[in-house]
């Protein structure tokens, strides 16, 4: 209360201070090539939140505008994305021009920034994912629809559920931005997803390597960022409408969406449902229990005015999704589930085979899992003369519930409830000549409860604080960034007493079990930045960074002590574990011209203190793995003991992407892409030095042959092929496959196909699409796209169903990944009021 309450009588200091600072910016928008005015460009101005379009005469107007140097970006379908940055005191007038050439300017990046920064002048190595690319390709989640991006990949649990990681690091390494905010969740766990709506997504950027600078602690690695979509000009109001069927999931994504902006307030809604049933593959049939159901929900209102802009915006995320054990019928291999009926084993929990309705059924069996995310963020920008002040605060919910047993289907053995609340406060100054800065702070506090009968971590509380500041210089040729930052993160653990059954009780009680000891850990830590960019022309240029990153370790480190779900092995946190910390040097080298653009990067990421699990030992000599049998007594069995420790890890590897799009040919495009990371533990054993989930080697290609009118009602049409060859991965993690519950001794196939390498493959994709139009207004957009498109049967490296047992009928192991699948996405967009701009 107090933070807001400083925060509104800042508020009004800044509005009085800038009540005579008003400006505008106006001008008119002409193709370079005839002259003629262009008519429905969108101008926007990233920072400020604000949009506006040209007219038949390419007049463009954006009134109310507080003083300063912004990047001001153009946007018009058939025509390059501009950016250029404007200084605005006053009545400012500034004229563009626009080329219809199929040319990949350099985009306006806001990760890890103050401000909205053209790419060509940020050294740190961003890769961005645009809404064209997010229509033209189909997926089942959110993740799952950037991780072709070079240097991004996803850990799977199925459909529905993707984790990022970015150059070999996931979990709480990456940071997850969404709606402005870092999202608040249980980023630690394996099964656990990220909770956000893809259809609330219009682009993402991903920021490659250490973020700490900006975010704190766990952005070690890197960022996702997931942006919304931009403020409508003033006076329009209009909406969309998306269908989506997927054939080999029966995938059903519907979504309604409404926005509008009037007299300086902007407003938007979206309601939208997805479904889909088990997915299928060649040597699997239906991979059962791998359904899932996402409802979602979200609104936002704000106001602009000559101080700046502050808004509101409020999301709800619930899914209900399958968890895949891979229990199989030994005759048939096919796979089963667990079910409880009373004439059936005396109602005893028994595997049995589904029926194809009952896998084609949208509703998961017992195992399964709900997750709720309920998010409210209050976005501020202040003038303060040329600078301004920002501040963002959220507040956050999110449930995670797993009900386990088949004879309680509607009991949720595992519950945890976390509110969290998030701020950022900064100050962003004026353009000083080639200078600027940036100071302020940031961070966070969660409160985490279980609520369920079984507990691998504590109620925990955790405190964050962070300080930062960021300077810019540009002269001639060089861009320089740097700055510095100090965290601070304080972790309480609760203490936590249960019986013999599990049971939380009192410390007191006759032989209550200290489940959890209580304590409080502070880390802390310094992180910084410092990189440049030279242009060697307009159109070559080098950059180069070199970051330190932070990460405190997560509650499971800290204080697990219990089986992991989804493993059979019991887990031991240590509360005295130091933070990790990285030293990372990017170098890049970027051609973009009117025919190609070429970007090289490669990346050495040299880690102390670097955290993971091993494997402890019996006391008894020459009896092996250290065995915890507290789960014996309520019938879950025995597990080997991992404690998590730490030692120092490297990785290094690169990425390359290649554009080519001819001038003289420009109905034709290729992309290709290169990816490859390598590295793992220093100074350990050779079975545990590489790290679990560290991608394979990957290359993409794909040609799209561009047709901009197909007749006077099909425009903008597209065709494409493209290929995902992906590496054979030959470092393997071998301990996890004790993680998974193989015994050499019990099943010695399936423990060495665990530590096998895990194939390569190539997959074959197409896509065609296009606009729908009458009289020169676009009635609908249609985009079909064929994933695996030789219905090729593979294991993604990434998939932690690679683990999981030998199907008899085939003598594989694992559970394989989707099979040929069939997108058909139809996009209505309808106006209600249309600008007169």
């Amino acid at each position: 209360m107090k933070t807001l309450k400083y925060f509104s009588f800042l508020l009004a200091l800044c509005s009085s201070l800038s009540v005579f600072s008003q400006s505008s910016l106006s001008g008119k928008i002409n193709d370079i090539v005839t002259g003629n005015p262009v008519d429905g460009v969108i101008v926007y101005i990233t920072d400020l939140k604000v949009a506006a379009q040209t007219n038949k005469e390419g007049a463009y107007n954006l009134p109310n505008l507080p003083k300063g140097t912004y990047m001001v970006q153009l946007h018009l379908l058939g025509y390059a994305i501009k950016t250029q940055s404007v200084h605005i005191d006053g009545a400012t007038t500034v004229n563009f021009t626009i080329s219809q050439e199929e040319i990949e300017e350099n985009e306006v990046v806001i990760t890890g920034n103050s401000s909205a920064t053209d790419a060509a002048r940020s050294p740190q190595t961003t890769a961005n994912v645009s809404n064209e690319y997010l229509n033209e390709n189909s997926a089942t989640n959110v993740i799952d629809a950037i991780a072709k991006t070079p240097g991004v990949s996803a850990i799977t649990d199925g459909q529905s559920i993707s984790k990022p990681v970015i150059r070999g690091l996931g979990y709480n390494r990456v940071v997850t931005v969404a709606d402005g905010v870092v999202q608040q969740d249980q980023a630690w766990f394996d099964e656990f997803g990220i909770e956000v709506d893809p259809d609330a997504v219009e682009r993402a950027e991903i920021l490659k390597g250490p973020a700490s600078l900006a975010y704190g602690s766990d952005a070690i690695a890197g960022v996702v960022n997931l942006i919304a979509e931009k403020p409508l000009p003033e006076g329009e109001t209009k909406g969309d409408m998306l269908f989506n069927y997927q054939t080999n999931n029966g995938l059903i994504n519907n979504m309604l969406h409404l926005a509008g902006t009037s007299n300086g307030i902007s407003w938007s809604g979206r309601v939208d449902n997805i479904m889909a049933h088990a997915y299928q593959d060649k040597y699997d049939g239906y991979v059962s229990n791998s359904a899932f159901s996402d409802f979602n929900a979200d609104g936002t209102i704000g106001i602009h005015r000559k101080w700046g802009y502050s808004q509101i915006h409020a999301s709800y995320f619930n899914m209900e999704t399958g968890i895949v054990d891979g229990t199989r019928d030994s005759a048939t291999g096919m796979m089963m589930r667990p079910v409880s009926y009373p004439g059936l084993n005396n109602g005893a929990p028994t595997y049995v085979i589904p029926t194809e309705q009952e896998n084609k059924t949208y509703t998961p069996f017992v195992i399964n899992q709900r997750i709720q995310h309920t998010k409210v963020v209050w976005d501020n920008s202040l003038a303060v003369g040329e600078g301004r002040i920002t501040g963002v605060f959220s507040w956050q919910q999110n449930q995670r519930q797993e009900k386990n047993d088949p004879t309680q289907p509607n009991l949720a053995d595992i519950y945890y409830f976390s509110n969290a609340l998030t701020y950022d406060l900064r100050y962003i100054s004026r353009q000083m000549g080639g200078f600027n800065f940036s100071a302020g702070g940031n961070g966070s506090y969660q409160a985490s409860q279980s609520l369920g009968s079984l507990m691998l971590i504590p109620n925990y509380n955790i405190f964050q604080v962070g300080a930062f500041v960021v300077a810019n210089e540009h002269f001639g040729r060089f861009t320089f960034s740097e700055g510095i930052r100090y965290d601070v993160r304080i972790f309480q653990a609760v203490d936590h007493w249960v019986d013999s059954t599990q049971v939380p009780v009192a410390a007191n009680t006759a032989g209550a079990v200290h489940e959890f000891t209580g304590f409080t850990s502070n880390f802390s830590g310094m992180s910084g930045s410092v990189g440049g960019v030279f242009n060697f022309t307009k159109e070559v240029y080098v950059k180069g960074n070199i970051a330190r990153g932070f990460r405190a370790p997560n509650v499971a480190e800290c204080a697990a002590n219990g089986v992991h779900d989804g493993t059979v092995v019991w887990e031991l946190g240590d509360a005295n574990l130091k933070p990790e910390t990285s030293l990372e040097e990017d170098l890049s080298f970027v051609v973009n011209t009117k025919n190609i653009r070429f970007e090289a990067n490669v990346f050495n990421n040299s880690i102390s203190n670097f955290i993971y699990a091993e494997g402890l030992k019996s006391k008894i000599p020459g009896t092996g793995d250290s065995i915890n049998n507290t789960f014996n007594l309520v019938g879950l069995g025995a597990a080997p003991v991992y404690k998590y420790t730490q030692g120092n890890a490297q990785l290094y590897g690169g990425e390359v992407a290649l554009d080519i799009h001819p001038v003289a040919v420009p109905w034709i495009e290729l992309d290709g892409t290169f990816s490859m990371v390598s590295g793992g533990l220093i100074g350990v054993a050779d079975s545990i030095k590489t790290l679990p989930f560290v991608p394979p080697t990957r290359i993409t290609a794909d040609l799209k042959f561009h047709i901009k009118k197909v007749s006077s009602y099909i425009k903008n049409a597209y065709v494409k092929v493209g290929v995902l060859d992906c590496f054979q991965q030959k470092n393997i993690y071998e301990q996890y496959a004790i993680y998974n519950g193989l015994s050499q001794a019990l099943s010695p196939q399936q423990y060495e196909a665990s530590k096998a390498a895990t194939a390569g493959y190539t997959l074959l994709n197409a896509g065609i699409g296009g606009d729908l139009q009458s009289k020169g207004h676009t009635l609908c957009k249609i985009y079909i796209v064929v994933n695996n498109l030789l219905d090729t049967p593979y294991m993604d490296y990434m998939s932690r169903f690679k683990y999981y047992g030998v199907n008899q009928a085939t003598n594989r192991v694992g559970v394989f990944n989707m099979g040929r699948n069939v997108s058909f996405k139809l996009i209505i967009p309808f106006d209600v009021i249309k600008s007169k701009a």
